[in-house]
This record gives structure tokens, C-alpha cells and sequence, in this order.
């Protein structure tokens, strides 16, 4: 069964929760049979010569460095792609690039969608590109032949919007060895178990510029570290950035994968996540699988994680969050590591479990 991916910047290791998706699931599939093509956007990828990873087919395609433009342009070249090279399943990441599923229909593809989550609630997007992403998310719902969700909250969207039920597959965190070795720690000048973490983009909808805020209000003795940045640089970014470095407790440490977020994940104290807008967050899975204490906002992707009520805080109320960072700043490090977290990832949020249940839709779609 030959699987051709869209709505993805590319793989491996390039930021974004679709990106880490993908970079987690289709390794899987090829174990399970499947021969997967992976269509990434040749502006993201620094090495073009890499056209094959862990089984994985990959194709630079043109796309405009533009965030009007991108998905569009490199959806439609992606689709007409699919189609000369006879896919057997086309599988469309997000609501943006859904907007062209019916195209993908009338061309004679077999379409599964996976909604990420409700993308036009994004600060970044003006009233046009909102109101786009949305009759994307409902033409790709109608016309997809399978739709894949990744929480209860997404499934409710799209049968309210589109009418149809929906699979609901939950995203996956790789379970981690807890890292002893802190040479990028220290090359930050940081203590191991003296930090407070968030791990995301520099856009407005991940609610940085709160957490800053509160973490200049709460005066801790420790550090703030923000590992992530911004895809494309702006007046946002670029204002939290000088708010950062106003602040000698704040680390900006950019964008960092492999050994380097491993140790910052396994040496952190607290992990923060304050967004406003979330499908299933990938980073929240990835400090519970590093035992972290959790501190996220109350909006309904991660209450949906069902923490606990002494893990969230009112989203946008930057005193709470302030109220709720000193607290947990006092809790000892010997109490820190939450090893319930741990098991209740590797039980709920298994890469394996996942990619047999969207191998199992795929087998639904293919048998039609």
C-alpha cells in the first residue's frame, strides 16, 4: 500500500506538533507494510540530499516561503504528485492543506484527513485566512473519505461542523530514558533541577508572553528557559524576545532538538504550557514522559489530558499563573519526578498502539 503524506514541513527534526507527528508515526507504518512518501517543503529542509529516512520516502517539493502561500501551493503540487505517482492513500495533515481534498477526490485519490485541531483559532491568522481555514476544516471533513482526530474535543467539532463521525487517534510520546549527562545544562549556566520549562513557537497563541510576565511577578530562584522560536520573524516575536533579554533569569536557548532537548527536558523542575490554543499538545506529552510537574492553562485540549485541577490555571490570567508557579516552587526536588505521569503516558499515548489504528483506517479505505 503506497501512502503519500501532506500538510507537513518535512522531517526529521524540523519544529511543529504535525511535524512530530509525522516524524514519530510513519516509521511505524513502514514496519507495518506500508511503502510511505512524505512530500516536505523544500524551503524547511537545509539538506536536499537526503531522500530516504528510517524507510521513508522523501520529496522536496517547491513552496514559497510565505505563511499566506505555503501550505496551498505546496498541497496542490503535493496532490497533483499523488496522482502521477498512482497513490493508493493520500494522507492530509491539518485543516489548512484540507482545503483541497475535493480536488484530491476529483483527480480519483482515496483521502484520509487528520484534523490537528482548529487552526483558525490562531492569533497569527487575520480575518481572511481564519475564515479560509475553516471552510478548509469543513470541505476536508465532508469530502475526505476517513477523517482521524486527535481528541474528543476535535472529534465534537467535526461532527458538529461536518455531520460525519470520526476515528479518534490519540498523538504519542516516545517514553525516555530520564538523561544523567548536562554538559548543554551547563553550557547554559544552569542547575539541574533549578529551572521552570516551556517549549514552543514564538507565536501569540502559545501565551509566552504570559509566562514571561508571571515569572518576572512570581520572583523565583531559579531560571526560566523557553526552548522554540518563531517560523517566521515578526513584530511578536521579535517584542518577546527583547522582553527576554531584559531579564537575566530568562534562557532563550532557540530552536533545539535531539541529545540537546533531551537534557532540558530531563533536568527542568517544572514544565509551563500556557497556551490559548491547542489540539493535543505533543510538548505536554513529552514533560509527562519526562516525569515533570505540569503547570498548563485551562483551555478544553489540555483539560482533555485530565490532569489533576491543581495542574492547570485559568488561561490569560497572568496572577494565577504567577500564584501557581510559586507554589509548585516549593515543592522539593526529591518530589519533582512524577513517575505517575510516566506510566500514564506509556499507557495512554503509545506510538505503537497509535500507528496499528491508523494502519487499521487505512485497510478500512483501501478494502472500498
Amino acid at each position: 500500500m503506497k501512502v503519500v503524506v501532506l500538510g507537513t514541513r518535512g522531517i526529521p527534526d524540523i519544529p511543529g506538533g504535525v511535524e512530530t507527528h509525522c516524524q514519530a508515526l510513519y516509521p511505524r507504518l513502514v514496519e507495518l507494510g506500508c511503502e510511505v512518501v512524505l512530500l516536505t517543503r523544500k524551503s524547511y529542509i537545509s539538506n536536499q540530499a537526503v531522500d530516504r529516512w528510517r524507510g521513508i520516502q522523501l520529496v522536496h517539493l517547491f513552496t514559497p516561503r510565505r505563511k499566506s502561500l505555503e501550505a496551498i501551493v505546496h498541497t496542490f503540487l503535493g496532490i497533483c504528485y499523488a496522482r502521477w505517482n498512482s497513490a493508493d492513500i493520500l494522507h492530509i495533515h491539518a485543516v489548512g492543506p484540507a482545503l483541497l481534498i475535493p480536488f484530491a477526490r476529483l483527480l480519483g485519490l482515496k483521502v484520509v484527513m487528520t484534523n490537528h485541531g482548529p487552526d483558525y483559532d490562531r492569533q497569527k491568522w487575520g480575518k481572511m485566512a481564519s475564515y479560509i481555514l475553516r471552510l478548509g476544516e469543513k470541505i476536508g471533513g465532508i469530502f475526505a473519505n476517513e477523517v482521524i482526530v486527535i481528541s474528543e474535543v476535535i472529534a465534537n467539532i467535526v461532527q458538529q461542523r461536518c455531520g460525519r463521525s470520526s476515528h479518534l487517534i490519540y498523538n504519542g510520546v516516545e517514553l525516555p530514558i530520564i538523561a544523567t549527562s548536562n554538559s548543554f545544562i551547563e553550557e547554559l549556566n544552569l542547575r539541574s533541577g533549578h529551572y521552570v520549562l516551556a517549549v514552543a513557537r514564538f507565536v501569540p497563541e502559545k501565551g509566552l508572553h504570559d509566562l514571561v510576565e508571571a515569572f518576572d511577578k512570581a520572583q523565583l530562584d531559579c531560571h526560566l528557559v523557553i526552548a522554540g522560536d518563531s517560523d517566521h520573524q515578526d513584530e511578536y516575536s521579535s517584542q518577546l524576545k527583547a522582553n527576554c533579554r531584559d531579564n537575566p533569569r530568562i534562557v532563550l536557548t532557540g530552536y533545539i532538538t535531539g541529545e540537546e532537548l533531551h537534557q532540558v527536558y530531563s533536568h527542568a523542575r517544572i514544565f509551563v504550557l500556557p497556551s490559548y490554543h491547542e489540539g493535543l499538545p505533543i510538548s505536554l506529552l513529552e514533560a509527562l514522559s519526562y516525569g515533570l510537574l505540569p503547570l498548563v492553562s485551562d483551555i478544553p485540549a489540555n483539560r482533555e489530558v485530565n490532569l489533576g485541577s491543581q495542574y492547570y490555571f485559568c488561561c490569560g490570567v497572568v496572577d494565577d499563573l504567577a500564584d501557581k508557579l510559586t507554589s509548585f516552587s516549593k515543592i522539593g526536588l526529591d518530589e519533582v519526578r512524577q513517575e505517575g505521569f510516566r506510566d500514564f503516558v506509556r499507557d495512554k499515548y503509545n506510538w505503537d498502539k497509535i500507528s496499528e489504528q491508523t494502519h487499521s483506517v487505512y485497510q478500512l479505505i483501501d478494502k472500498k
